[in-house]
C-alpha cells in the first residue's frame, strides 16, 4: 500500500512466512507501550502526582511518536506531505501549549491505528503469499542413476518428477507414466479429485492420490502457475482502480488544504486577540480534517478482496479490474473450450442398410488414423479397433480416401459425400449441434457419425446463476449458426452470435459493463477490448491469459457468478468506506472549528473511524465464499468453503520467495 497519505514510512513491508499473533507482533510494541504509559499517566494525574504524570505522558508521547514522526520528517525532506506530518505538527503544538496528555493520547491513538492498518494489509498479503506454501520444499527427480531429491526451486523444464501417494506436485507438468486421482482444489477450485493419466496436465501445488505419478515438468520450479498467480496479484496492488484514484485525488490535495486552514484559524486568533484559544482550535482542526481514513478506505479493501479471490482460483490483475468486475451487467461467453469441454466426442452413429455401428467406426478410424483433422481423434477414441486401410490419401478440405478389402472407402463431410438415404439423420444431427462425418464403403453410404464438443455439465447452472444476479449472457463463436444455437438452447442462452471473426467478437464486447470470457488465441482481441476480459483455465493460451485482466485457474463455469458476486460486494464496501471517511471529516471539521470538541475527543473519534474503515475493508477477505460443487452434485450436497486466510495451507510446506 502507498504511504503517500498514511503510514509511518514509505518502505515496503516484508510479509513473513508466519504472521505472529497480535500480542507478539513487533509492530505493536511501541503503540502498546504508549498506551500503557498513557494509562499510567492518567492514573498518576488522578492521584494528584502531576509531575510524575507529566513525565509518564512524555514517555508515552515519545513511544507513540517514534512510529510516525521519523517517516513524516523524511517525506517532508523529500518535499512530500502526509497525514503523519499533520499529526506531528498537532503533537508539537499541543506540547508547546502545555497539553502533554492530549499530545500523548494523539500519538498513542494514531500509532495504534497505523499499526492495525499495517497488520491488516500484511494479513491480506500473507493470505496470498500462502499460496506458495502449497509447493513442497523438495522434489524427487528421476535420473538414470536413480531418484534424487532436490529443492523445488531447482526443478527445470523437462525434468521428470516422481510424485508419490499424498505428495504435492512441485511444478506444472504433464503425466508421462502412472495413474492416480489428483486433488487440485486448492489451486483450481475443482471440488473433487480428477483422474490423471499419461498426457494429462497437472498444476503445481496439486495433491497426488493413491498412485505414483511420473510427471514431466513443463515449467521451472520458480516459474509455475502458483508463482505466476502471486506475481500477478501483487502487481495488481500497484495499479489502482477508479475508487482508489478517487480517494487519492481527494486525500492528496486535502493535506495542504488542511495545513492552510489550520494556519488561517491561528492567524484569525492573533487578529481577534485570543491566540491561545484559536491556536488550540487550529490544532484540533488539523487533526479533524486529516484524510487518513480516506487514504486507506480503498487499498485495504482491494488487497483483501483480491487476495480472497485468488484463494478461489480467480486471479485479478489490478484494482481497476476488480472494480470493473463488480460493475458487470453482461457476460459474453466463447463457445469452444469455454462453454464446451473442447474435447470432441462421438455422440451418435446412424447406419445405412447392411452396415452396423462397429463396422462404420472401424473403417472411419482406419481412414482417420493418420489424419490431422481435430475430429479424427474423436472417431479413433470411439472405435474398438481400426480397419487396415491401403492407399490412404487425405484430401485437404474434403476428407480421406483409401481401399479396404479391395473396395474403395471414403470419410468426409456431407459437402463432399452425398448422404443419400441418411439425409434426414444428418439434418437431425446438425440441428442438435453436431458435426457430421459420413462414411462410404464401396461407393455406398455406410453411416453418419455425429461428433459434438459436449457442453460443460455446469454450463446451464452457471448461466442461470448469472441471470439470477440480473446479468445478461451472450454466446460468441466462430462456429456455424445451427451448431451454436443448439448448444445455446441447452445452456439457456438466448443471445447467440455465430460465425464471428476475432474482430467481430471484439466489436461485440466494447462496452465497460461487459465481460468477455474465453480461452483461445482468437479470443485475445475480445478479451482486451471488453470492460473485463476473463481467461478461463490454466491451460488457456498465453495470448488469452496476457490479454485478460482476470484469469481463472480452473475451468468450472460456476466460478463466474461467484467471482462477480464477490466483486460486487467488494465494490459496495469500498463505496461505503469512502462515504464514511468523508462523513467523518465533514462532521468533525465544524465541531473542531467552533470549539465543540477538544483535541482529545477529535483524536479519539478520528482514529476510531480509521479502525472502523480498516475492519470494514477486511470484511472482503474474512467472508467465506462457497466453492462450486462438482458438476452434477445436487444442491443439498455439502459445499466446501474457502477463506482467504492461510489457515488451510500446510505450514510445513514452504518455498523460498521467488
Amino acid at each position: 500500500m502507498s504511504k503517500e497519505c498514511c503510514g509511518p514510512d514509505e518502505t515496503e513491508e516484508t510479509v513473513d512466512d508466519e504472521m505472529p499473533v497480535w500480542w507478539r507482533d513487533p509492530a505493536l510494541r511501541l503503540p502498546a507501550a504508549s498506551g500503557v504509559l498513557l494509562a499510567v499517566g492518567y492514573a498518576s494525574q488522578w492521584s494528584g502526582l502531576d509531575i510524575a504524570a507529566t513525565v509518564v505522558f512524555a514517555g508515552g508521547l515519545a513511544a507513540g511518536a517514534w512510529t510516525f514522526v521519523p517517516g513524516a520528517l523524511r517525506r517532508l525532506w523529500r518535499g512530500r506531505t502526509g497525514v503523519g506530518l499533520l499529526m506531528t505538527i498537532a503533537a508539537v503544538g499541543a506540547v508547546l501549549l502545555g497539553h502533554v496528555a492530549e499530545a500523548a493520547a494523539l500519538a498513542f491513538l494514531f500509532s495504534i491505528a497505523e499499526a492495525l492498518e499495517d497488520r491488516a494489509m500484511d494479513k491480506a498479503r500473507h493470505g496470498l503469499r500462502a499460496l506458495l506454501s502449497l509447493i513442497p520444499e523438495t522434489a524427487r527427480l528421476s535420473r538414470l542413476s536413480g531418484d534424487v531429491t532436490v529443492p523445488a526451486a531447482e526443478v527445470r523444464q523437462f525434468d521428470i518428477l516422481v510424485v508419490g501417494a499424498g505428495e504435492r506436485i512441485a511444478t506444472d507438468g504433464v503425466v508421462v507414466r502412472g495413474r492416480s486421482a489428483v486433488d487440485t482444489s486448492a489451486v483450481t477450485g475443482e471440488s473433487i479429485p480428477v483422474e490423471a493419466g499419461p498426457g494429462d496436465p497437472v498444476p503445481a501445488g496439486a495433491v497426488n492420490g493413491s498412485g505414483t505419478l511420473h510427471v514431466e515438468a513443463t515449467t521451472a520450479g520458480r516459474d509455475n502457475s502458483l508463482t505466476t498467480i502471486v506475481r500477478l496479484v501483487e502487481e495488481a496492488h500497484a495499479r489502482k482502480g477508479d475508487r482508489a484514484r478517487l480517494a487519492d485525488r481527494i486525500a492528496r490535495p486535502l493535506v495542504p488544504v488542511v495545513l492552510i486552514a489550520a494556519v488561517l484559524v491561528a492567524v484569525f486568533g492573533l487578529i481577534a486577540g485570543d491566540p491561545q484559544t484559536w491556536i488550540e482550535r487550529a490544532l484540533v482542526v488539523l487533526v479533524a480534517a486529516s484524510p487518513c481514513a480516506l487514504a486507506i478506505a480503498v487499498p485495504v479493501t482491494v488487497i483483501s478482496a483480491i487476495g480472497s479471490a485468488s484463494r478461489l482460483g480467480v486471479v485479478i490483475k489490478s484494482g481497476e479490474a476488480f472494480e470493473r468486475l463488480g460493475a458487470i451487467r453482461t457476460v459474453a461467453l466463447d463457445k469452444t473450450g469455454t462453454l464446451t469441454r473442447n474435447r470432441p466426442e462421438v455422440a451418435t452413429v446412424e447406419t445405412g442398410d447392411g452396415f452396423d455401428r462397429e463396422q462404420v467406426l472401424e473403417v472411419a478410424a482406419g481412414l482417420e488414423a493418420a489424419s490431422t483433422h481435430p475430429l479424427a481423434a474423436a472417431i479413433i477414441a470411439a472405435a474398438d479397433r481400426r480397419a487396415e486401410i491401403a492407399d490412404v490419401e487425405e484430401l485437404a478440405g474434403r476428407g480421406v480416401t483409401g481401399r479396404w478389402d479391395g473396395r474403395p472407402v471414403r470419410v468426409g463431410s456431407p459437402r463432399w459425400i452425398d448422404p443419400g438415404p441418411l439425409t434426414g439423420a444428418v439434418d437431425t444431427m446438425a440441428s442438435q449441434g453436431m458435426s457430421v462425418i459420413l462414411v462410404e464403403i464401396g461407393e455406398v453410404v455406410a453411416g453418419a457419425v455425429g461428433i459434438r464438443d459436449e457442453l460443460r455439465p455446469e454450463a446451464a447452472e452457471a448461466v442461470a446463476a448469472l441471470r439470477a444476479q440480473g446479468i445478461g449472457v451472450m454466446m460468441l463463436t466462430g462456429d456455424n449458426t445451427r451448431t451454436a444455437q443448439a448448444l445455446a438452447r441447452s445452456a439457456g442462452i438466448d443471445d447467440v452470435r455465430a460465425e464471428q471473426l476475432p474482430q467481430d467478437k471484439a466489436a461485440a464486447v466494447e462496452r465497460d459493463a461487459t465481460a468477455m470470457i474465453g480461452d483461445g488465441i482468437n479470443d485475445a482481441p475480445a478479451l482486451a477490448a471488453a470492460g473485463v476480459g476473463i481467461a478461463m483455465g490454466a491451460t488457456g493460451s498465453a495470448a488469452a491469459v496476457e490479454s485478460a485482466s482476470v484469469a481463472f485457474t480452473g475451468t468450472d463455469l460456476r466460478l463466474i457468478p461467484l467471482a462477480l458476486a464477490h466483486a460486487r460486494r467488494g465494490r459496495r464496501i469500498m463505496t461505503g468506506n469512502i462515504g464514511l471517511a468523508l462523513a467523518i471529516i465533514v462532521v468533525l471539521f465544524p465541531l473542531a472549528l467552533f470549539g465543540v470538541l477538544g483535541l482529545a475527543q477529535v483524536v479519539l473519534v478520528h482514529e476510531l473511524a480509521e479502525v472502523v474503515v480498516i475492519a470494514n475493508g477486511l470484511r472482503a477477505a474474512r467472508r467465506r465464499v462457497p466453492r462450486p460443487p462438482a458438476p452434477g452434485t445436487p444442491p443439498a450436497a455439502d459445499v466446501t468453503m474457502v477463506q482467504s486466510s492461510a489457515a488451510g495451507a500446510s505450514a510445513a510446506l514452504r518455498l523460498p520467495n521467488t
